[in-house]
């Protein structure tokens, strides 16, 4: 069975909700037998590439809040994070275009080592004192990942290289329904939005599995719509385009 995960490196909830899905995948009985691809969203797609702000001062101008707010509204995602046994920091980090970052995730992709530059991506944006937007870290996170420097370093002097790819997978998305991340496709039957409980994925895995071993042949044709999921719980956090990320109420 292929789960698809539409995700951004910028995205917290991207970060949260993928350590969530690992331990509901760890529940599920044939996790052995379940594919895992990671696909291209950017939340800020219109940043022109070396354009890297200070996520504190984005949030509290995106939300008209103080930093002080801004602050708490990076507490708020750090409890979640660290509740998964994350490590994530609430000082000191930047946004920018996170373009070449999916394109390096295509080229690990094409060399099997997709989730490893991913998980190393999203560590670094979110835990260490790294930042993804410099062409130099980015580099040096692929070759962690397993991947050829020069190789890495070519992608990147080549702004046409993997681009189709991330695009296609945007295109997808929009195709989909997704216009929020995470965005979790299960078998091509079921679509979960949003950082879950890991008891919703695992549910979902069985579900999906139950189905998949009863559909009929044209029935593992439907389109998942965004929202429609196999046990999904409530509405969860997530982060829409343009940055803009679940705000907590209180």
């Amino acid at each position: 069975m292929r789960v698809e995960i539409w995700a951004d490196i910028a995205c917290p909830w991207c970060f949260v909700g993928k350590a969530r899905f690992t331990k509901g995948l760890a529940g599920f009985a044939h996790r052995d037998e379940v594919e895992l691809v990671f696909r291209s969203f950017e939340l800020d797609p219109n940043r022109a590439k070396g354009e890297v702000s200070p996520v504190l001062e984005l949030l509290a101008r995106k939300y008209g809040r103080s930093l002080d707010e801004a602050r708490a509204m990076e507490e708020h995602v750090a409890a979640a994070a660290r509740a998964e046994g994350l490590e994530y920091r609430t000082e000191g980090r930047d946004h920018g275009n996170t373009f070449d970052v999916h394109r390096m995730l295509h080229l690990a992709a094409a060399r099997g080592r997709q989730e490893e530059l991913l998980d190393l991506a999203y560590r670094a944006n979110f835990a260490e004192e790294r930042s993804v937007f410099d062409p130099e870290v980015l580099v040096a996170l692929a070759v962690e990942a397993g991947l050829d420097e020069s190789e890495a370093r070519a992608v990147l002097a080549d702004d046409s290289a993997y681009a189709a790819e991330v695009r296609a997978d945007e295109r997808e998305a929009a195709e989909l329904g997704a216009n929020a991340v995470p965005f979790f496709v299960l078998d091509r039957r079921y679509g979960i939005s949003g950082g879950q409980p890991a008891e919703v994925f695992t549910r979902a895995l069985e579900q999906a599995w139950a189905e998949r071993e009863a559909a009929e042949p044209a029935a593992a044709e439907r389109e998942p719509r965004a929202g429609a999921g196999a046990g999904a719980g409530a509405e969860a956090e997530a982060c829409e385009p343009e940055g803009a990320c679940a705000v907590p109420q209180s």
